[in-house]
């Protein structure tokens, strides 16, 4: 017998916040901190733990800087990530063809 596709689906990457963070990221070369936290209507502690979850799977990199005067945070997705990604959305789908034949 042969596995269900949902048990390739990644956790660290299919929480819905983190593939929105994900899939924003792979859309542009970086992603600002209240961009992110603006499109995906989270509040910055929720949109933190989230983006420190990616880092520490190695699927984004962080860089902090300064825009003028004013300190800013900014994700792009890593190789590692990208791969994650079309993982996942290769586990999806699978789910959605075999609900389809259903």
């Amino acid at each position: 017998m042969t596995e269900h596709p949902t048990s390739g689906l990644d956790d660290a990457v299919h929480q819905r916040h983190r593939l929105g963070v994900l899939t924003i990221a792979a859309e542009v070369k970086r992603a600002e901190f209240g961009y992110l936290k603006s499109l995906l209507g989270l509040a910055a502690g929720t949109l933190s733990r989230h983006v420190t979850v990616l880092e520490e799977a190695g699927l984004l990199a962080v860089e902090k800087g300064y825009y003028g005067k004013r300190p800013k945070t900014w994700v792009s997705i890593t190789a590692a990530g990208r791969e994650a990604l079309a993982a996942e959305m290769a586990v999806l789908r699978a789910l959605l063809e075999r609900h389809d034949q259903a």
